[in-house]
Order: C-alpha cells, then sequence, then structure tokens
C-alpha cells in the first residue's frame, strides 16, 4: 500500500532538523506545529534540473541508510537525515548548499533560514515537489487553489 500524502504543509516540531542542545522556539512551538515560510532568499542555489531526481527509495549515498534520507536541491546528492548520521546536515556545513527536499514526508528545509519553505506555492520548489509526489505516491499532488491565490496576493500587495 502507498504512503499517505501529506495534508498540509504544516510540520510536527519534532521533524524540525535542529541542533542538539538549540532551545530556540519556533513559531507555532507551542502547538507542536511549525508554519512553513511561503519565501527563500535562497532560492538562486536551486539546481537547474529538478524534474529529473533520485527516487524517495534511495539509499544515503554515504553510509546507504534506506529511510530518512533527503535530496539536496543545489547539486541532488541524497543524504541521510540528522536522525539516522547525519550526512545532509554535514554537506550543508561543507559545502553551504542549503536546500532540501526530504523524502520521508516531501517538506523542503533551509538550513540557511533554518526553516521549512513551502515548496507547493513557491515557483521555484513547485517541479521538484510534483516530482517527488508523483515518484513516492504514483499520481500528481492535489492542488492548493485557495492558498495559491493568498500567496499570490500577498506577493503582489492585494
Amino acid at each position: 500500500m502507498a504512503d499517505k500524502a501529506p495534508a498540509s504543509s504544516s510540520f510536527a516540531v519534532s521533524e524540525r532538523p535542529t541542533e542538539e542542545g538549540e532551545d530556540e522556539l519556533l513559531y507555532g512551538a507551542g502547538s507542536g506545529w511549525v508554519e512553513a515560510r511561503t519565501w527563500c532568499d535562497h532560492l538562486a542555489s536551486l539546481c537547474s534540473d529538478l524534474v529529473h531526481i533520485p527516487t524517495p527509495d534511495t539509499p544515503c549515498n554515504r553510509c546507504h541508510h534506506p529511510s530518512e534520507n533527503w535530496l539536496c536541491l543545489c547539486c541532488k546528492e541524497v543524504l541521510c537525515s540528522r536522525f539516522v548520521n547525519k550526512h545532509m546536515l554535514q554537506h550543508y556545513q561543507q559545502t553551504s548548499d542549503c536546500l532540501a527536499l526530504s523524502f520521508s514526508d516531501l517538506s523542503v528545509w533551509c538550513f540557511s533560514c533554518d526553516s521549512y519553505i513551502d515548496a507547493q506555492v513557491l515557483p521555484q520548489l513547485r517541479p521538484v515537489y510534483e516530482t517527488a509526489y508523483i515518484l513516492k505516491f504514483g499520481e500528481p499532488p492535489p492542488v492548493r487553489n485557495v492558498e495559491l491565490q493568498n500567496v499570490a496576493a500577498s506577493s503582489t500587495g492585494n
């Protein structure tokens, strides 16, 4: 049976890739959820071809762990999460490639912004989100029309 698709762009605080001992509270942390940003200053670092990506079952390129892996959206390397061997975090620290997509829940994290980014509404991230969704669930993602209109309106000042 296929995994269930994520319903929204809010993420549990426990899924947030933080450094050990970090004490910062995030917006919404009191309720256990964090809202994803609808903008990021680091989108210029995205790989030019994010339609052709590895499949979500690709193991970590370093330790070959089969799950909890992230796709670097700057170079397309697949590396494990901080909950495994922290290879994606190490990759960011060594290369400054700051944008990554989780193959677990299809969330996008910006290490430089220290925040989730809403890949479903940002035009630069929508193609990789859609491709990963199709590879994971075997069908296109549902469209969030109301949220897309709200983001478009807020970016134009309407």
